[in-house]
């Protein structure tokens, strides 16, 4: 796979997830769903300021470094990007790849920098009578006096799809009776990314790499030379 047609990909990818995100940041209010498909599919409007689909890691501290893990993450995305490139892996595992890395720099964005342009966004409560991010009222607007400083921007998102509302069978260990909802995390186009990157990897790993490994256990100039002997010899 050519580079350029790997940056077009991750290009296309962080459009269309930060076109989302300022979209649904600046015309929902925090909590606001809009159905789509009927109940299956609704948009949802949630701020993360943890890891992907809702995940948490704690408080102030917390978030910086996971934000500084992200930076890390594409830092190292970048140069092995390349290296895949470079060395002609598999078109498929290269995807996959660009996939991760720009779901990395989508969540990455918003992180680092959606505290300093607007106005308001969950800010961390360090009171112990609460210790988790606060929420807030009305329409969030572009501003030079953002919710909070760089790093501590919180993550949008927005696909909802709770393809099955329903409740555990009374009977069921552990969770009789309670709500049943599948698929229940709220997430974004960036984690969609990763999610099929990685997937998309598990599954196809032995094609992804079966070509690489026949590559480098017969190279092709070991190759060549074998046959230039063996005409030589007849």
């Amino acid at each position: 796979m050519k580079r350029r047609t790997v940056i077009l990909l991750i290009a296309l990818v962080i459009f269309a997830d930060q076109a989302l995100k300022l979209y649904i940041k600046t015309h929902f209010q925090l909590g606001e769903t809009v159905p789509v498909f009927g109940n299956w599919f609704n948009l949802t409007f949630v701020e993360n300021p943890g890891m992907a689909y809702g995940l948490k890691f704690g408080g102030n501290m917390g978030k910086i470094a996971l934000t500084v893990f992200r930076f890390g993450a594409v830092i190292f995305g970048t140069w092995y990007l390349g290296r895949l490139i470079a060395r002609k892996h598999h078109r498929g595992f290269i995807f996959c790849a660009a996939l991760i890395y720009a779901g990395a720099l989508g969540n990455l964005i918003d992180s680092t920098f959606y505290g300093l342009i607007f106005d308001k966004g969950m800010v961390y409560n360090a009171n112990p009578a609460i210790n988790d991010y606060m929420g807030y009222a009305g329409l969030a607007k572009y501003s030079s006096n953002g919710y909070a400083g760089l790093l501590h921007g919180n993550v949008v998102d927005m696909l909802y799809f709770p393809v099955v509302k329903s409740k555990f069978p009374a009977w069921f260990p552990v969770w009789g009776g309670q709500d049943l909802e599948f698929f229940r995390p709220i997430f974004n186009i960036a984690d969609a990314a990763i999610s099929i990157g990685v997937i998309s990897i598990l599954l196809f790993q032995k094609r992804f790499f079966r070509q690489r490994n026949a590559d480098e256990n017969h190279p092709v100039g070991e190759t060549a030379a074998k046959v230039t002997d063996e005409a030589q010899v007849s």
